[in-house]
């Protein structure tokens, strides 16, 4: 009777669920194609697509925010600050994931959802925070939910610093945010030619 090498097994099949876990947190090898990141993620675009009928916060205006905050990194965190220019003292804030959520405001999300589970490296999870604040933004500020430059200064800001108008006194911000709209732009455009392709390949998406 042959004995199998349950050890090598366990070993071989552990190195695959690893590189599939590794491929599935990589970013889009084009991230400024939004055809081309729902092609290559494909239970993305049912990600986002929920979150936009949950939330009315088109998909877009999900990706160009992401895009900016995190570039599609799953464990994306801000810049180490650094004493004397070497020794560490920690990072500029606790922001973390795609969505780029303070701890927190992540608290307030999952009390206000009741979505325990989620997490801020889970791009399903990302999305959903995105749509929620941004029908929070239109609920408390009135903010059109497809308007990417204001939505953007209201993520950035958060809602009491949008209402005072703290934005005014960053002009890099204001860049930045244009940089939003115009990206959110061209996702929406590209979205149009694709979107009844992703429909059709991706109703079905597994993961």
């Amino acid at each position: 009777m042959r004995h199998t090498n349950k050890p090598l097994i366990v070993l071989l099949f552990s190195i695959l669920l690893l590189s599939l876990g590794g491929c599935a947190t990589n970013p889009p090898k084009n991230m400024n194609n939004s055809c081309a990141i729902f092609e290559e993620k494909g239970g993305w675009y049912d990600d986002a697509k929920d979150s936009y009928e949950k939330w009315g916060v088109p998909i877009h205006v999900q990706l160009a925010i992401i895009h900016q905050e995190s570039r599609f990194r799953h464990d994306a965190q801000t810049e180490m600050e650094y004493f004397l220019w070497f020794i560490p003292i920690g990072r500029k804030s606790d922001a973390y994931g795609y969505a780029q959520v303070k701890d927190a405001t992540w608290d307030w999300y999952i009390d206000q959802t009741g979505n325990s589970g989620a997490d801020r490296d889970d791009f399903t999870d990302a999305v959903d925070f995105i749509g929620w604040y941004g029908n929070y933004t239109h609920r408390k500020l009135g903010v059109s939910k497809w308007d990417a430059y204001q939505q953007y200064l209201a993520y950035h800001e958060g809602h009491g610093g949008f209402k005072r108008r703290t934005y005014l006194q960053k002009p890099w911000l204001i860049k930045v945010a244009r940089k939003v709209k115009t990206r959110a732009s061209q996702y929406h455009t590209q979205l149009s030619r694709c979107q009844a392709e992703l429909e059709s390949s991706w109703s079905f998406w597994p993961f």
